[in-house]
């Protein structure tokens, strides 16, 4: 299997529920966050040119996502979901795992030492992959 990732940042507030009085995430704050895409495929299911899939086709994502989460206060965006990092990796893949079949894991950093990352089971991907490429 290949992979490749691309990372993308955009700037965002969220106020988390669920969360006891006193935790600092359950106030209004915000994050410079960090994306992260994971592209996967089997070396028989390479492009043409022999990529996963062209670094200049995710700039569709860079644009949504400047679009629909930069300077946006999350928890206003994700659907009703709580905005933590891990729900928005989960939300991000869903949004995106129709036009990305080779999407394989998304990760979200809000802080330069914290991730959270979303990988669904290998064979719901390539079950998801499966009669969409053809190369």
């Amino acid at each position: 299997m290949l992979s490749i990732t691309k990372e993308f940042r955009f700037s965002a507030s969220h106020q988390l529920a669920h969360l006891p009085a006193e935790h600092p995430c359950g106030r209004l704050h915000g994050h410079n966050y960090v994306v992260v895409l994971e592209l996967s495929a089997a070396p028989d299911q390479l492009t043409e040119a022999g990529f996963v899939r062209d670094y200049g086709e995710l700039g569709r994502f860079q644009k949504w996502m400047d679009e629909t989460l930069d300077h946006r206060h999350l928890n206003d965006v994700l659907d009703g979901r709580n905005p933590s990092a891990e729900n928005l990796c989960m939300w991000i893949h869903q949004a995106w795992s129709k036009e990305y079949p080779e999407l394989t894991a998304v990760r979200v950093s809000e802080t330069p030492k914290t991730w959270a990352t979303y990988r669904p089971q290998a064979a719901d991907a390539d079950a998801a992959r499966s009669g969409l490429r053809d190369h």
